[in-house]
């Protein structure tokens, strides 16, 4: 007997709105456009969504980006051609960093296709996939809707992108979104496949035989702990049989660094010595999502054993064993489960990270001071927002209270992309403290998207390092260079400018102790710090990260040996 499914009518505009929103979608990020126009009209209708209309393409997939970190998946909503180029840089991004962003970008009336009319935002000729294929190289899925098509592809996409924890693009020609299709009535649910039984029960298995016969065991973390949600598995696996946890710099802040099984942030040579110790004599390592990139491998200075344990999304390698159709989660519940308890191993007693003096307040600001004070001001549940390059250096130099994630690129790394993600992260979670990192040179590319943030009334903490350009470049190549150099902007004057009338409070700070005053002022809007340092000051992280970038970029040979080149 054939059990027939429930259905009803729908126009597609409004079935994929409802399917967005089905998925946890509450925001959605982009910029208008002639052929988004009618979607974003429906939208408006249904009232469901927030838009956060973005100053540029780039800008929104940024946001969307930081979105999806803290909501698990996000909308991005672009125009064909101008739109969807324009974001692609930051949908790559959500590429490399494994970030669900589902890219919906209103396109060119299938008419138009079908007639071979040449139409604008194109390359002026009817070649009409240019764009879906350049997508296809940053997407794990892609689309083009019909109204045969709509309905299956619109799940499809979604499903792909909150599985696979990566972006997918859909368009959605202009001349279709009011067209009435038939739907089903069930909610779109979004789960993992079930893993195969006997896979998932033998490498559990396996895992367990070999953290338990293991005389050094332990656990390493890259980013897709994150993505795919264990890090409460693995904190009950490493208590339940006392193993030491390292984190790689891209999941710095995942696991509670006050916890007795947190090891310490493991990136090779750039590792504490007992962190790059345990990891890299352990005869048990269990390997989450990791990957080796220069990035977050210290330039390729890792040396992790052989014989680890390497689990991804989807797939396990044990040795020459590999295990196919396992998905993550369900793995390391059933590993902690068959995992026997052991009554001693790894525990360490959590520092306490000091302050500065008050010797020293009235001293010109000096990274050290600032990070120092900055460690003093992080709080538990605060979510820190990192640009790519001091600010990031500064960030993983920190000890982080509970529930203190960091948002950054720690591969991808586009400079910019920590202003617009911190539109995203406010969105998705606007009860958390949010605290911005971001030097001035990064600051310059995206600065506009502070003139969003105002507009909804959002309430970050930005705290602006101005040193005259950018200090990582200098640490890796030209260290005096002008083209490391940037216009020196009044930036704590900019929140008047981009929004007139705001209560934002500014400051511009020379001293630790001007510092202090300003973290001492109400949070009732935006506070914009603006910290003024000397160009040649960087934290000994961002020393280390870029000489051994020089290294790999540019070899024996390179530039970065001649004296006085580098910071």
């Amino acid at each position: 007997m054939t059990i027939k499914t429930a259905r009803s009518t729908m126009t597609i505009g409004d079935f994929l709105l409802r399917r967005l929103r089905e998925a946890g979608i509450s925001h959605l990020f982009g910029v208008a456009g002639d052929y988004n126009l009618q979607l974003l009209l429906q939208m408006e209708n249904s009232d469901d969504f927030t838009w956060a209309g973005n100053c540029n393409e780039l800008n929104a997939a940024y946001a969307a980006d930081g979105y999806a970190r803290l909501n698990g998946i996000s909308g991005l909503v672009v125009t064909h051609g101008v739109g969807a180029w324009s974001a692609i840089n930051g949908v790559a991004g959500a590429y490399s960093e494994h970030v669900p962003v589902v890219c919906v970008c209103g396109s060119v009336p299938l008419k138009a296709l079908d007639r071979k009319l040449l139409m604008h935002h194109t390359s002026g000729d009817s070649e009409y996939d240019d764009v879906m294929r350049g997508y296809t190289q940053v997407t794990a899925a892609q689309a083009r809707l019909t109204p045969q098509n709509a309905v299956t592809e619109i799940d499809r996409l979604i499903t792909t992108a909150w599985q696979r924890k990566l972006p997918v693009y859909l368009e959605v020609p202009s001349d279709i979104s009011y067209l009435d299709v038939e739907v089903p009535e069930e909610p779109l649910r979004l789960t993992m496949p079930a893993s195969d039984p006997e896979r998932l029960s033998t490498c559990a298995d396996a895992i367990v035989a070999r953290l338990a016969n293991a005389g050094s065991p332990a656990i390493l973390l890259d980013i897709d702990a994150d993505r795919f949600d264990v890090a409460g598995e693995v904190v009950e696996l490493a208590d339940k049989m006392r193993l030491p946890i390292a984190v790689m710099n891209t999941v710095k802040g995942l696991i509670d660094e006050t916890s007795p099984r947190f090891l310490g942030l493991y990136a090779g040579a750039g590792s504490k010595p007992e962190v790059r110790e345990t990891v890299e004599n352990s005869d048990g390592l269990l390997a989450i999502g990791v990957r080796r990139v220069d990035t977050t491998s210290g330039s390729f200075s890792d040396a992790l054993p052989a014989g680890r344990i390497d689990a991804r999304g989807d797939a396990v390698d044990i040795g020459s064993d590999n295990y196919q159709g396992v998905y993550l989660k369900e793995l390391i519940r059933e590993v902690v489960n068959k995992a026997p308890s052991r009554s001693s191993g790894y525990s360490r007693q959590a520092e306490k990270a000091q302050g500065p003096s008050s010797a020293v307040m009235s001293s010109p600001l000096t990274q050290a001071a600032y990070w120092s004070i900055v460690q003093d001001f992080i709080r538990e549940g605060d979510v820190l927002i990192s640009e790519d390059g001091t600010s990031e250096a500064g960030c993983w130099g920190l000890q982080l209270p509970p529930k203190c994630p960091i948002v950054t690129q720690a591969v991808w790394g586009s400079i910019g992309y920590s202003v617009g993600s911190l539109l995203g992260t406010l969105m998705a979670a606007p009860e958390r403290r949010h605290l911005l990192f971001v030097g001035d040179g990064s600051f310059q590319l995206s600065a506009q998207e502070v003139s969003t943030i105002l507009r909804h009334d959002l309430k970050p903490i930005i705290f602006l390092i101005n040193n005259g350009g950018y200090t990582v470049e200098r640490t890796i190549c030209g260290k005096k260079g002008k083209f490391n150099d940037v216009a020196n902007w009044a930036y704590a004057e900019l929140p008047k400018v981009l929004h007139p009338g705001t209560t934002a409070r500014t400051f511009v700070v020379k001293t630790p102790g001007e510092l202090k005053e300003a973290l001492a002022a109400p949070h009732d809007g935006m506070i914009f710090i603006e910290a003024v340092m000397d160009k040649f000051d960087a934290p000994p992280l961002i020393m280390d990260s870029g000489h051994g970038m020089a290294e790999t970029d540019y070899g024996s040979r390179g530039p970065q040996h001649s004296a006085g080149v580098q910071l």
